[in-house]
């Protein structure tokens, strides 16, 4: 299984942790179903890190009319929203919701231009609450298409998660098999559309970053 890089620290360290607990199971614990409850509770968690940071193979297929999921997992909101960071304007907002057992890769929605980054320290409440979107750590990225018109996504960190990874910076031109970041640990992921945007998508269905069609912008 490829993991992602932002990953080889984390299980790094989840090794030596691992390596560690079968030489003091090994040597400490003299009753062998003890041990071999230690050993495979720290098994569990060692493969649900792995799982967490592993990398799917996936082929993308560009569409500069097609808004693409910017990450996997279920769609939790879908409202017009004002968003006041960087739009100053309604839009229609799409949230969707990672929980642990996602891919937390986060990927670029449409090609264009980076033109808005902004990181804001804040709280970690639970990523599916509305006001984790104001409250919560949250990084707000904005990519000018090619009419001038701009889509905004916003990561926003979750009551797990303790930290949003982002690979680009404004001035990038950037497609849909762009990865903007990572969010480690349960997250969300809010995406501000045009108010005209045709939408494929419904409020409790499972979307899949860089895969699903959220919706199809309209001239």
């Amino acid at each position: 299984m490829k993991v992602h890089k932002a990953g080889i620290t984390t299980i790094n360290y989840a090794t030596a942790g691992i390596a560690v607990l079968i030489v003091l199971s090994w040597f400490f614990i003299t009753d062998t179903l003890i041990k071999m409850a230690v050993l495979g509770g720290g098994a569990v968690i060692y493969f649900m890190i792995i799982q967490f940071f592993r990398y799917p193979q996936r082929t993308i297929n560009l569409n500069e009319n097609l808004i693409l999921s910017p990450a996997d997992g279920k769609v939790c909101d879908i409202k017009e929203f004002v968003e006041n960071e960087y739009l100053k304007s309604k839009c229609i907002q799409v949230s969707i919701f990672m929980s642990p057992t996602n891919v937390h890769i986060n990927w670029i929605p449409v090609p264009g231009t980076v033109t808005y980054m902004k990181h804001k320290d804040g709280e970690f409440y639970a990523a599916f609450k509305d006001k984790s979107a104001e409250e919560n750590e949250r990084t707000t990225t904005a990519i000018k298409i090619k009419d001038g018109r701009e889509i905004v996504m916003r990561q926003i960190a979750g009551a797990m998660a303790r930290r949003i990874i982002n690979y680009v910076t404004v001035g990038d031109k950037v497609d849909q098999t762009t990865e903007v970041g990572f969010i480690r640990f349960g997250s969300r992921v809010d995406l501000f559309l045009p108010l005209n945007t045709k939408l494929n998508v419904k409020v409790g269905q499972k979307v899949t970053g860089s895969q699903t069609i959220i919706g199809e912008l309209q001239s």
